[in-house]
């Protein structure tokens, strides 16, 4: 309850007169408040910003020099009483809680912390980091934010592809109008981080990078805007296709645990030359036909090839010298094939019962 102060001008014994009356009633509801949040609500009408006696403390600088200070040190004093039996008061109450129903051991040991554990896409990209490094590939990583000189011209796309438009590409604010090294983007693909390593590494090279990618494009069961992809790539003076073939089934085998049923399909793909496009049996249906692989039992995991010779020379090496092949992964569709899961959506949920399964 909030005591009215004087509307007229204000002097010190009338100051004083209300200082104290303050004080009592004070007193007498922090004496009568029988729960916490009562004894708060006194303290806020007494003690607080617009409480009853900052209101008066506001008035002590229209009195007359002699009253300034006895009436400053009798708020000052009041001040302190309320807080002490505020401070009491509470304890009291605090005191006065029920007790629990049965005694509790304080030295029984704490109930454990949930364990965590690495999302299905991070530990698959280790377990393919450790298969390669076993076979000496270097592991590199690439910036997310790349140019259009990376990301297309030297990849041979044409300069009017589709996959330059804003439909496909998530292009930087700023970019419009310009072209090359100065159009930013957030890369679409691992690929062009292949030109970055030839310009710094030279030749011959092995080398696998994984990381996250970028696409404007609708999302559903096996389309995400963002999702993580993995690459291989040898260049020597001498590459087989069945070099090709041996990193697909290592790549497989590893993800599996054991042989896995592929087919290679003719594909064309503008940064390889000849290309393909590399399937493998659906795991969540057999191969009988699902939502995850279109009714048809295969499901496209990769596409390969060896480097076209315009990449080759984007990164500084002569294409009737070095060859070589790639292989560009879908890592979270290998992440499905690995545990059955039919929409890639569940990947990126942040669906804590989802994650819990991978512990």
């Amino acid at each position: 309850m909030t005591i009215p102060l004087p509307k007229t001008t204000p002097t010190g014994s009338r100051l004083r007169d209300q200082v104290r009356e303050i004080l009592a009633r004070t007193l007498a509801r922090v004496e009568a408040a029988a729960v916490l949040t009562e004894l708060d609500l006194v303290r806020r009408e007494s003690l607080g910003k617009s409480g009853t006696l900052m209101m008066v403390r506001r008035q002590i600088g229209q009195l007359d020099e002699a009253d300034r200070k006895s009436v400053g040190e009798a708020v000052t004093s009041v001040q302190q009483e309320l807080a002490a039996a505020f401070t009491a008061r509470e304890q009291e109450l605090l005191d006065a809680e029920p007790v629990l129903a049965e005694p509790f051991d304080v030295t029984l040991p704490a109930i454990p912390a949930g364990q965590g554990c690495l999302h299905p896409s991070v530990q698959m990209m280790y377990d393919l980091n450790d298969a390669f490094g076993t076979l000496n590939f270097t592991v590199y990583s690439g910036p997310e934010i790349s140019s259009e000189q990376f990301e297309f011209d030297y990849l041979n796309f044409p300069p009017d592809h589709p996959a330059r438009e804003s439909m496909d590409t998530y292009w930087l604010s700023g970019s419009a109008g310009k072209s090359g090294v100065e159009r930013l983007c957030l890369r679409p693909h691992l690929t062009g981080a292949s030109v970055r390593y030839m310009l710094s590494h030279g030749a011959p090279m092995r080398f696998v990078y994984p990381g996250r990618v970028y696409r404007n494009e609708s999302t559903d069961a096996r389309h995400e805007r963002a999702f993580f992809q993995y690459e291989v790539l040898v260049v020597d003076r001498d590459v087989p296709l069945t070099a090709g073939k041996f990193l697909v089934d290592t790549i497989l085998r590893t993800v599996f645990g054991r042989p896995v049923e592929t087919r290679m399909r003719t594909g064309f793909f503008p940064f390889v030359e000849p290309g393909f496009e590399i399937d493998m049996k659906c795991t969540v249906c057999n191969g009988a036909g699902c939502r995850t692989c279109h009714q048809v039992g295969w499901l496209e995991v990769m596409p390969g090839g060896v480097p076209h010779p315009n990449v080759l020379r984007a990164g500084g090496l002569d294409p009737a010298e070095w060859t070589g092949f790639y292989v560009n992964v879908g890592l979270d569709r290998l992440v499905m094939m690995r545990y059955g899961i039919d929409d890639v959506r569940l990947m990126h949920s942040a669906d804590i019962r989802y994650l819990s399964q991978f512990k």
